[in-house]
């Protein structure tokens, strides 16, 4: 069960280990300005492969998929970047029971975006966590971990390629010990006193706060990347996203004021200020700050 690139490179590997007899995916959506429908990584890597996809709007009190999950009596459900909550009905399904492939180490950044959090707080480490899953949201017991440590210049995207690899890898050892291990694995509880939460992402979370610091809120745009993208108003009111910038304290002025300098641009921070490298008004293409630059008249323009 999975939908996005972390999905499938999951999927990818599980099916040079083991024999999947079903995928389960988010249905279709349309996406971008023209509202096209595009396949998840996940569907698309199974349609390549010749897997079997099924795609339901609901997964609880969903008596057909609940009888095909049946119908094949799966050693295991493995669960990667799905987006479901899955009931307890569908969990004691497999004969050993439901794994998940989380990207974070557990029990920090429960939820749904904890790739997008860990960059957005600043944290310099992340990791997977294979887990068992219940009823709650990824809260049950720890099987394996591995640590790896977030570059300066990761976002989500590229944070997640790197996750996704931890991911795969982790799950091809733990399927190699359970078989090692006479078909048994072992596991052990999660401390909720130290559990945080990561929920999902909108335009509200990702709004930037220029009074802030500028290693907050390039944080918050690497964080941010590829989607919802960090945002702000200009002067006229227009929805303005960042895309990419570098944090710099060598520029000054008040929170949003936008300056340039040595043929580039820089929007002040409540401390430091940022070069803007990729940035774009609403409903236009993206372009380098420089760019931008050629198209506003400075003294009468600023971010808000």
């Amino acid at each position: 069960m999975g939908t996005p690139l972390f999905g499938k490179y999951i999927l990818e590997r599980l099916v040079k280990i083991v024999n999947i007899k079903l995928v389960l995916c988010q249905p279709d959506k349309p996406s971008g300005r023209n509202q096209k429908v595009e396949f998840g990584e996940v569907k698309k890597y199974s349609i390549e492969n010749n897997l079997r996809i099924l795609q339901p709007d609901k997964i609880k009190n969903n008596s057909s998929i609940i009888q095909e999950v049946k119908n094949i009596k799966p050693d295991f459900i493995f669960v990667a970047a799905y987006g479901k909550i899955l009931n307890k009905e569908i969990l004691d399904l497999p004969k050993f029971g439901s794994i998940n492939v989380h990207s974070s180490l557990l029990p920090k950044y429960r939820g749904a975006a904890p790739i997008n959090w860990s960059i957005i707080n600043g944290d310099k480490t992340t990791g997977v966590t294979i887990m068992k899953m219940d009823e709650g949201m990824d809260t049950g017991d720890i099987i394996l971990s591995n640590e790896i440590n977030i570059s300066d210049h990761d976002n989500v995207e590229t944070l997640t390629k790197k996750l996704a690899i931890i991911g795969s890898n982790l799950i091809e050892i733990f399927i190699n010990n359970f078989k090692n291990n006479g078909y048994e694995f072992k596991s052990f509880a999660q401390n909720d006193n130290e559990s945080s939460i990561a929920p999902k992402m909108n335009k509200d979370i990702s709004k930037i706060n220029w009074e802030k610091d500028s290693n907050t809120i390039n944080n918050l745009i690497r964080g941010s990347y590829p989607w919802p993208g960090a945002n702000c108003l200009d002067s006229n009111d227009q929805l303005v996203n960042i895309w990419e910038a570098i944090p710099d304290n060598k520029i000054f002025g008040e929170p949003g004021e936008i300056k340039k300098n040595n043929n580039k641009m820089y929007v002040c921070c409540g401390k430091g200020s940022l070069e803007i490298l990729k940035i774009q008004k609403s409903g236009r293409k993206i372009m380098s700050g420089v760019d931008y630059l050629n198209g506003i008249k400075i003294e009468r323009y600023k971010f808000s």
